[in-house]
């Protein structure tokens, strides 16, 4: 069986964890930035888990992960 490719752009975004959960960035961090509060705007820094109910999903196309 020949071997599975990896979807280059969710590799980009998507990494595991040491305890197999699926960690990404927050979205609404490119611009229109003035309008948000500094403490919004720290907050989205940080990198969030995925919800469970994705992760079959971006499993599938990160067969490697």
């Amino acid at each position: 069986m020949p071997k599975m490719k990896t979807n280059r752009g969710a590799a980009k975004r998507f990494k595991m964890t040491g305890s197999g959960k699926v960690v990404r960035r927050k979205a609404y961090t490119s611009h229109i930035l003035t309008k948000k509060s500094t403490k919004r705007k720290r907050n989205l820094r940080q990198s969030d888990i995925v919800d469970p109910s994705n992760v079959k999903g971006i499993k599938r196309i990160l067969p490697y992960m």
